[in-house]
């Protein structure tokens, strides 16, 4: 394209004398102050040529087309505005535990306290996530039966509790039921339920715990508890 752009150019210049004879200082001239191209504005010939020379050259934008689309659903996770770079970018960086997700469960966004993080069951509220914690394993315990107000276990009642492999390690299993209040000045959910599971790992209490309506916790528990067993440390 630029050579027939080129070639147009040269023809515009060497057109040939005019036919009037006379020539004035816009002409072009050869030997013998001959006159060989007719009279024309340089800076218009050059406007042109750039113009031609741009529109020649320029490659053909790509474009794209959406072929497929979806609505949002109740298990769509709502936008959160002015989120931590920890929220922002959390799936950049490796987890330190690992899990086969279960069939039907739905991968969510990690979190600062969310290592692993789920949804599942026909309602779309039901929640299950993985944490390291601080503190001891009794100290955790009574902090999720607090959310359901139930009573404070000790020493001897934590032992009470059923036994369940956590990645690996001996932990207890913990459940409880009526109306759950998540804290963060969330609502208090009636008809709830609490099935969980924790460890001390390394120094940490590693945590497993799935909240929803009782029907789809009950219904669950044999799952999260092949879950719990799955859990790798990675780090």
């Amino acid at each position: 394209m630029a050579v027939e752009i080129a070639d147009w150019f040269h023809a515009a210049i060497y057109a040939g004398p005019v036919a009037s004879g006379k020539a004035s200082r816009f002409h072009l001239r050869g030997a013998w102050d001959r006159v060989i191209a007719p009279p024309m504005n340089g800076r218009a010939l050059l406007t042109i040529f750039g113009a031609m020379l741009i529109c020649g050259c320029e490659e053909k934008k790509k474009e794209v087309s959406i072929t497929e689309t979806r609505s949002p659903t109740s298990r769509d996770g709502p936008v959160k505005l002015f989120a931590t770079e920890d929220e922002r970018f959390r799936d950049i960086k490796p987890s330190p535990v690992t899990a086969p997700t279960p069939s039907g469960w739905i991968v969510q966004p990690a979190s600062e306290f969310r290592l692993l993080n789920y949804r599942y069951g026909k309602s779309g509220s039901g929640e299950v996530w993985v944490s390291l914690a601080n503190g001891s394993v009794l100290d955790n315990v009574n902090r999720w039966l607090g959310q359901f107000k139930k009573p404070a276990l000790d020493q001897a009642g934590l032992a009470a509790l059923p036994a369940v492999i956590v990645a690996g390690a001996q932990g207890v299993w913990v459940s409880a039921d009526g109306d759950y209040a998540g804290g963060m000045g969330a609502e208090p959910k009636t008809g709830y339920a609490l099935a969980g599971a924790m460890a001390s790992i390394g120094g940490r209490i590693l945590t497993v715990k799935m909240v929803g309506p009782k029907a789809e916790v009950d219904a669950a528990k044999p799952e999260l508890e092949s879950f719990a067993k799955s859990l790798r440390i990675v780090e």
